[in-house]
């Protein structure tokens, strides 16, 4: 991304959590809302977690909702976190900054919103991690927790599956494979394996993507009112809509690879093992974590000295 602090990079320190040096905010519209929303990025406490606080709601119940996969309540367009004791709490469209803080190796924060979508910025994850890499990331004394993937679990819609698989290496390896009509975008696939610096070069740039006809019919619908050709890559058959056309020949599947990599952050810790998705989405994603913590013989919570972890106390439980 133009204007990208250079000198921004995360030191390999895989035992430690993590959070930002100071603040920072932006504002955008949303992309299905088409509001406007306030959004500011602060510091919080080892063991915090990613949590998003509605600052716009007013009463005397909870504000705060866990970036955490039990609390995901739908899946059709987008990410949304709900929180369970107050369904009007919730926010949308969670996966690109999620995926931000994730490929920046922020552990812990506080996403404080005045609003009921993140803000859509570019349509990818750029933004976001601009603003991390202007805010600065600093290391917490506190020891980091791994989720390793101990046995193969599958789910599946139709054609479309997601795997989570064992790994002989610490670590996030990731497979994703796509296969669309539209011949603008067609069958693509990539591999990699995740890293901070794999996810600023391969993915964070890769913006969303819709087909022209999916438009339409959700704008019918009173949906995708933020949607811009300044926000989305749209695809009309064989022809890219946007006038400056894509920014890398397989952008669309790096999309699909950036959007797991925010959904399975809801793990609440790093997951390690082996992604293999074919055609899967936001639904598959979270369907794909549930089925990993249904049986504790899937997984195991390791940190640096196998302790338990605050965050997965209330999870596991």
């Amino acid at each position: 991304m133009d204007g990208m602090p250079h000198s921004f990079q995360v030191q390999a320190s895989p035992t430690v959590q993590r959070t930002l040096a100071t603040s920072i905010f932006c504002q955008g519209i949303g992309l299905h809302s088409g509001r406007k929303v306030k959004l500011t990025m602060r510091p919080a406490h080892a063991d915090h977690g990613i949590v998003f606080r509605r600052t716009d709601l007013a009463g005397t119940g909870p504000q705060d909702i866990p970036a955490r996969y039990d609390h995901v309540s739908d899946t059709r367009l987008c990410t949304v976190l709900s929180h369970r004791e107050r369904p009007e709490l919730k926010v949308a469209t969670v996966e690109h900054l999620l995926a931000a803080l994730a490929g920046c190796g922020v552990h812990n924060a506080l996403i404080e919103m005045d609003g009921p979508e993140v803000p859509i910025m570019d349509g990818s994850a750029a933004d976001f991690v601009f603003l991390i890499g202007c805010a600065g990331v600093v290391e917490q004394h506190e020891k980091l927790a791994r989720i390793d993937v101990l046995r193969t679990v599958r789910v599946e819609q139709g054609e479309a599956f997601a795997e989570l698989r064992p790994s002989g290496s610490i670590g996030l390896e990731m497979a994703v494979s796509i296969d669309f009509p539209a011949a603008a975008i067609g069958r693509q696939a990539f591999t990699a394996r995740f890293s901070p610096d794999m996810f600023r070069a391969d993915l964070a740039r890769a913006r969303t993507f819709t087909l022209v006809q999916e438009v339409e019919a959700l704008r019918r619908a009173g949906l995708a009112l933020g949607g811009s050709l300044d926000n989305a890559v749209v695809v009309d058959g064989a022809s890219v809509l946007n006038p400056s056309g894509l920014r890398m020949s397989d952008e669309f599947v790096r999309h699909k690879m950036l959007d797991a990599v925010g959904d399975l952050s809801l793990a609440g810790a790093e997951l390690s093992g082996r992604l293999v998705a074919h055609r899967a989405g936001h639904a598959l994603n979270n369907r794909l974590l549930h089925a990993l913590f249904a049986d504790d013989a899937n997984w195991r919570l390791v940190t640096h000295q196998m302790d338990a972890h605050p965050i997965w106390q209330s999870v596991a439980a």
